[in-house]
């Protein structure tokens, strides 16, 4: 079925529809800032109180928590996920370069503190292989591993210290940072770090972390690369102590992949039917944890193990403030990683759920997580891909699964943490790499990718590049750097078409794509898709004097012509007075420009501004420069669909000093039915649209 569509209205310019639907700008923009002024001084208990909902959202929601319908999946969802923090905290340790009891500690301050102060009901935070592993190449760079070290003496201690003391400063400045940008309000700064560059850049942080666990999984005693090129510095070193592999940690590293990999497949294949995942990584830590206890195998075949986890609370202890400056670079790189994969998990699970996150009290949540759990011995913490989708897959509902998250970890911070001295490191070196499955799997999301965006595909391949071959920091920068400048070099290059008419209708398309359109008789209609500043108006430029053929020379060629005409129509002056005849050869500028516009037929150019987002001072001289050049040649400038700020800097640059105010327009077909009527010469001012 069919219907049509009839349409009789007054043409509108700009000004008449302002001065017929607009509004007082001056007074409602007075009225709207003091409305804005008042309402944020306002000080009330209604408003205190909900300032406190806003910024302690547990006070928003845990009110309305339905106690029988979501106790049981928070309570499912927070201990499986607890479970798993715990051989996952002491893995991450290794990574950042500390003791595995700093990974338990992160396991558990960041967790109580992001219940409170976080909005996504879904996000588990604690230890996070990325931010672990840059973390890590810190504390290397600023506290270097030496070669021989005896474990149990005073000096193995003060090392530990030092560590930690480096690690817990990051941890404090990158929370101080995100503190600093929640502030500023500065939570889209998160939308910098596109989809292709945070999948690129996980998956080429998981290659990093991979090799720099080999070590571990060999039993080799080998130094930490970092810096550019410190995947491959690291892989050559391992293949050169290839020889001196422990067989024993070999074998406990093969057995425990063997364990780890399918029985994680089984999970990930037949989570819809398990109503928990298998806890496959702490069953292995206690076996392996018993059957080293029981064979003494860090005497007998010199395995590296663990050591001693003290029980209780770590004392508060100040970080390593003098550290700042030498981590200030580092640290921000880790802290945009750390807050946009968080963003990112959080957006993921609220919109499959249907709730919403804000991203400006995620940067107040994590900064006082990593502010507050720094000065109890924790490096940075974040947002975990695992974790979270093993809570959610659980049943999960509220950030009060994170209470028993919490519960978890504390009780083997209190009680069973010393049981753990005899576990071997390979065996965390192997559960590192297992939890990086999904990081791996990203790879999937290429042909997609390419099939979908080119240009995305390449930002994708760059950074997973740029990381892998150089470093995790400098790999992140140009991975970013190359996404912008994509974005730059797309609004560089917007496309400029003619638009030709739809028959019987107000309709106007490109004449390329549509080829049953027409083009108005006189009237050239362009368009450009994209905005106009001082990165393209010269493209800009080409592009419009190609359509419109505003060569050099012929503006050159009418510039020659109307100076000859002036000339003429002088002398014809002087003539009329000394002879009393007047010469009518050439009666007026404008019939000059008739007869010779009949040549060409282009009397008029319409330029459609509706993809014109935004124009700067550089923009704005380019329009006034073209009106100039087209009133050289005879033709005519329109404008239309004009958005309020395009308007008003063009307004505001003086190009009402070279076009007729009355020549923009609130569409196309306004425009165009007026160009027509004025060539027709119509007897009444006041004329009507009809389409």
């Amino acid at each position: 079925m069919s219907a049509s569509v009839a349409v009789y209205r007054n043409i509108y310019t700009e000004a008449r529809f302002k001065q017929t639907y607009g509004s007082d700008e001056t007074t409602s923009g007075r009225v709207r800032l003091r409305e804005k002024l008042a309402e944020r001084c306002r000080c009330s208990r209604r408003a205190c109180l909900q300032l406190l909902r806003d910024r302690v959202p547990i006070f928003n929601w845990l009110p309305r928590y339905r106690l029988k319908k979501w106790i049981l999946g928070d309570a499912i969802g927070g201990l499986t996920v607890g479970i798993l923090h715990i051989p996952q905290g002491m893995a991450f340790a290794l990574l950042t370069s500390v003791a595995p009891i700093f990974g338990l500690y992160t396991s558990f301050f960041p967790v109580v503190l992001y219940m409170f102060f976080g909005t996504g009901r879904h996000v588990s935070t604690g230890t996070f292989a990325v931010v672990s592993l840059m973390t890590g190449s810190v504390v290397e760079q600023l506290v270097p591993t030496p070669l021989e070290m005896n474990s149990s003496s005073p000096e193995a201690a003060d090392f530990e210290a030092q560590r930690i003391g480096v690690a817990s400063a990051v941890a404090l400045l990158s929370g101080i940072i995100m503190l600093c940008m929640f502030g500023l309000q500065l939570g889209f700064l998160s939308t910098y770090l596109s989809e292709p560059i945070v999948k690129a850049f996980t998956s080429a942080a998981a290659f990093h972390v991979t090799v720099s666990q080999l070590q571990s999984m060999l039993g080799l005693r080998l130094p930490r690369h970092t810096g550019t090129f410190s995947l491959f510095k690291t892989l050559a070193s391992v293949m050169e102590n290839l020889p001196h592999t422990n067989m024993a940690e070999l074998l406990i590293s093969l057995v425990c992949l063997a364990v780890l990999v399918p029985v994680k497949e089984i999970n990930m294949r037949y989570r819809q039917h398990l109503r928990t995942p298998i806890p496959v990584e702490i069953l292995t830590v206690i076996i392996v944890t018993g059957v080293a206890y029981v064979s003494s195998l860090d005497s007998t075949y010199n395995i590296e193990i663990v050591g001693h986890i003290p029980a209780g609370f770590p004392s508060p202890r100040m970080p390593t403030l003098s550290t700042f400056p030498d981590i200030a670079g580092d640290t921000v790189a880790i802290t945009f990683v750390g807050y946009a994969v968080s963003v990112s998990l959080a957006m993921i699970y609220a919109d499959k759920h249907g709730y919403s996150i804000h991203p400006n009290q995620e940067l107040l949540a994590h900064g006082i997580s990593n502010t507050v759990s720094s000065f109890f011995t924790c490096f940075p913490s974040s947002a975990t891909l695992a974790t979270t989708n093993i809570l959610e897959s659980s049943g999960g509902y509220t950030q009060l699964s994170g209470l028993f998250t919490s519960l978890v970890v504390l009780i083997v911070l209190l009680l069973i943490g010393p049981l753990f001295y005899f576990l071997p490191k390979a065996v965390l070196a192997c559960i590192n790499i297992t939890s990086l499955r999904q990081m791996f799997l990203q790879f999937q999301d290429l042909p997609e990718l390419w099939r979908i965006s080119k240009i995305d595909f390449m930002v994708w391949v760059v950074t997973w590049l740029s990381v892998v071959v150089l470093n995790v920091d400098l790999g992140l920068a140009i991975g970013v750097v190359f996404s912008m400048m994509t974005v730059i070099c797309r609004t560089q290059r917007a496309g400029c078409s003619v638009l030709g008419r739809a028959s019987n209708t107000e309709i106007y398309r490109p004449l390329e794509n549509h080829s049953k359109c027409y083009e108005v008789p006189g009237v050239k209609i362009l368009t450009y898709n994209g905005p106009i500043y001082y990165g393209n108006r010269s493209f800009f430029r080409e592009e419009m004097s190609r359509l419109l053929g505003l060569t050099p020379e012929k503006i050159r060629s009418w510039e020659k012509a109307r100076k000859a005409l002036v000339k003429r129509e002088r002398e014809a002056t002087v003539s009329t007075v000394e002879q009393g005849v007047a010469n009518t050869s050439f009666s007026s500028e404008n019939e000059f420009f008739k007869s010779e516009k009949s040549k060409s037929d282009v009397q008029a150019v319409l330029i459609d501004c509706s993809s014109v987002t935004f124009v700067d001072v550089a923009g704005a001289r380019l329009f006034t420069q073209m009106c100039t050049d087209c009133h050289k040649v005879g033709v005519h400038v329109y404008l239309s669909n004009c958005n309020e700020s395009v308007l008003k800097i063009l307004t505001s640059s003086g190009l009402m000093t070279h076009m007729n105010p009355q020549h923009i327009f609130v569409t196309v077909h306004d425009a165009v039915m007026y160009i027509q009527q004025e060539k027709d010469k119509p007897p009444e001012n006041t004329t009507t649209v009809w389409v």
